[in-house]
């Protein structure tokens, strides 16, 4: 048995060396195949870590000389050991280094968004989050924003877990990319989604963020201008009382607003769901990808049973001020 493992030290130490010798010479691809090699005599070892260490360099010594697929590859490697090692790792210090090494590789690589995924799903299962440890989700957001991706850096700030982050980062996509007339769509549609996943916290810590730093809101408290900011502003009391009736007057109360965005109906079922005990209607049915993106699969678990509405209706005419002497009676 020791001459046996003595046997496997002098195999991969030959393999090391040639290793070092072909990135001296400039041969990268003939370096890749050598940590690949490594990579398989070390999980036959069981020296997961090890091979992590020695993987991560050897991406980073690989990203240095611009070979970033073959970089990308170590680093799905990297995932692949975390996983077979049985998740008794630092979760914190490989998600700052997986982020760090996504970081390096530029958009164009091919295999970036799959280390992406690959990290996500690996950071979901030894975290507990089922989306995605909200540290790395945060990393990712910052990168993509960064290079212009609005939209997917979007998808990753809502699982962050920092309203702070998430309601500074949204007064910036309202103040680039968005209408005037959008200002209070923008929050509404965050708020509700981080609802659906069940995290009232964040939810009013992004609320609070946006309508205290955006410029155009004029209102940092209630009532507010916007008729849909007061509509979350209510939402919020109803889950604190936790009164089904309450919910179902507001959202039939706020209906003339909430059908200026057809998924909203949507959100609300599901909210419905998780803070009411409240059954859907059997018209909602059906799963759908109302998110998008690389995160359109993550998101639509959420909303398994539940259907897109049909029609998008006309904006009729905000209520008058005697919307919140109504909601108020109910929360009474």
């Amino acid at each position: 048995m020791i001459a046996s493992t003595e046997r496997g030290q002098r195999g991969i130490n030959r393999v090391l060396a040639k290793l070092e010798h072909s990135i001296n010479t400039g041969n990268y691809y003939e370096a890749h195949q050598m940590y690949r090699t490594l990579y398989f005599r070390y999980i036959a070892q069981r020296k997961y870590f090890e091979c992590m260490d020695l993987l991560y360099s050897g991406a980073l010594r690989l990203v240095t000389n611009a070979q970033e697929p073959s970089a990308a590859d170590l680093g799905l490697l990297i995932v692949d050991t975390l996983e077979k090692s049985g998740h008794r790792t630092n979760i914190e210090l490989w998600i700052e280094r997986l982020s760090a090494l996504i970081e390096n590789l530029s958009p164009t690589t091919v295999e970036r968004e799959t280390l992406i995924n690959r990290c996500i799903k690996w950071s979901g299962e030894v975290s507990g989050h089922n989306l995605g440890h909200p540290s790395l989700h945060k990393r990712i957001a910052r990168l993509l924003w960064s290079e212009g991706n609005t939209e997917q850096a979007r998808h990753h700030v809502l699982l962050s877990r920092d309203g702070n982050m998430c309601g500074r980062f949204l007064v910036k996509i309202s103040e680039k990319k968005s209408y005037s007339s959008e200002v209070d769509l923008i929050i509404v549609q965050a708020v509700l989604q981080q609802l659906c996943l069940k995290d009232r916290k964040t939810a009013e810590e992004t609320f609070t963020a946006y309508i205290r730093q955006h410029p155009d809101i004029k209102r940092k408290e209630a009532p507010y201008k916007e008729i849909l900011l007061n509509f979350i502003h209510f939402l919020f009391l109803c889950i604190d009382i936790n009164r089904s009736a309450a919910f179902r007057s507001l959202c039939d109360l706020y209906k003339p607003s909430l059908d200026r965005d057809p998924s909203f109906q949507k959100y609300l079922v599901k909210i419905g769901v998780l803070f009411f005990d409240i059954n859907p209607s059997p018209a909602a049915n059906s799963g759908t990808n109302m998110m998008g993106g690389m995160f359109g699969d993550l998101f639509s678990r959420l909303f398994q049973g539940f259907n897109d509405d049909e029609e998008n209706n006309e904006l009729l005419q905000e209520r008058g001020h005697g919307d919140g002497a109504r909601i108020s009676h109910e929360l009474d």
